[in-house]
């Protein structure tokens, strides 16, 4: 091999076919002219220069090089989008048309930020077009770095705007709905996180629509529950927070700073702080999940006075986010569905299902029941034969899984 002198610097990549065209015009010459002076002069030198296979990646690449030593290795293939996986279109209806691109032109004339745009959410166009949407309030940048979040983060996120709670109930106001829903960015930077701006924002709906019905799908706090009971006071009507996955992959899926154990606190002081309140919280499935493990979030959550659930399918937003683990079938969120109102929930389940989806719907739906005097205990055989469908055992005496299977 080429030896270099201190200083001397390796030929660059552009270097490489010149080099390559020199080797091959000196390589015709005899072996005696090349041992005659061994190692002296520039013929040597070329002689013994590097070669076309020391700019190549390592691995090997490019128009076969190297092919034989990466055969034996092969990526795992890739999990394709299912056909079911289709977004509403409001343009197929002139007046969901209208609708849309009425609500559309509002939010950008009002330059409020909806996490149906900074989420990608897939059901931007069926909400739009029947007149709501879920506005994400305190600014569009995120102090969390949750893996299968697409919202943008930083550990400095801008001042909050005062204006904000007084901005959004002008144009709430405009869209002539009787049902939002505020979410938030995740503000662990601020002394009270956000608590109050959250709370003066449902205040100012409230005062200029006091027919308004507000849910909030807040974050954690931290676990601070005197947080919580503040927000539960300031008139809202739907207590979300989502609990996202189950145990085991919370440490995976979500920012370090949320926990299991955590999420579950704050709803339960949602609802003992203001039993009346309704409770709400959401599940992605498609990241490993097994179906005992979503079973035993169901229990969990009923145990923790939960009252409505959503599981929706996890979409990779961009490749830099967590990779999906397999795809739901829209009969197994049916099963899912059947599974959680035998367990006493209000449940909106489907592949494009999100935690604001249909949300006045099920809230109302919450209400009706309560006024029916129902019981939130359902019949236990409904859950057996959800889950009898899906080859799963269940102990009919306690509901609980008897065998772990994936989630399907």
């Amino acid at each position: 091999m080429l030896l270099l002198r201190s200083g001397a610097r390796l030929p660059s990549r552009r270097a490489a076919p010149q080099l390559l065209a020199n080797r091959c015009l000196v390589s015709g010459a005899t072996d005696a002219n090349a041992a005659a002076s061994p190692g002296e002069g520039p013929r040597a030198a070329l002689l013994d220069g590097p070669t076309l296979a020391d700019f190549m990646p390592a691995g090997g690449g490019g128009c076969g090089v190297g092919s034989a030593a990466v055969a034996g290795v092969s990526r795992p293939p890739a999990v394709r989008k299912p056909p079911w996986l289709k977004m509403f279109n409001p343009n197929t209806n002139p007046e969901t048309a209208e609708r849309y691109k009425f609500v559309r032109s509002t939010i950008k004339k009002t330059g409020l930020a909806t996490v149906c745009e900074e989420a990608r959410c897939p059901n931007a166009g069926e909400c739009w077009s029947s007149g709501t949407a879920t506005v994400m309030i305190m600014g569009d940048t995120c102090t969390r770095g949750c893996r299968f979040c697409a919202v943008s983060t930083s550990r400095t996120p801008p001042a909050l705007n005062p204006e904000e709670p007084k901005n959004i109930a002008e144009a709430v106001e405009q869209w002539d709905v009787d049902y939002i829903v505020l979410t938030m960015v995740d503000r662990d930077d601020l002394a009270d996180q956000g608590c109050a701006h959250v709370a003066e924002t449902v205040r100012n709906l409230k005062q200029r629509n006091p027919n308004l019905r507000v849910e909030t799908l807040v974050g954690d706090w931290q676990g601070r529950l005197d947080l919580v009971e503040q927000l539960v006071d300031c008139g809202m009507d739907v207590y979300a927070h989502n609990i996202e996955t189950v145990e085991r992959l919370q440490r995976i899926v979500r920012d370090r700073r949320a926990g299991y154990q955590q999420s579950l606190s704050v709803l339960r002081h949602a609802k003992t702080s203001k039993p009346g309140i309704v409770t709400k919280s959401s599940i992605m499935v498609g990241l490993g999940e097994t179906a005992e493990e979503l079973h035993q979030v169901l229990r969990d959550l009923r145990d923790h006075g939960v009252d409505i659930v959503t599981f929706g399918q996890y979409l990779q937003p961009t490749k830099s986010h967590m990779k999906v683990d397999r795809y739901m079938e829209p009969s197994e969120f049916d099963e899912w569905k059947r599974v959680a109102e035998a367990l006493g929930f209000h449940c909106a389940s489907g592949p494009l299902v999100r935690s604001s989806y249909r949300a006045g719907d099920l809230f109302k739906s919450r209400l009706a029941s309560r006024a029916a005097g129902e019981s939130s205990a359902r019949p236990i055989e409904a859950k057996a034969d959800a889950w009898a469908s899906s080859g799963v055992a269940v102990d009919m005496s306690s509901g609980t899984v008897a065998q772990s299977q994936v989630a399907h």
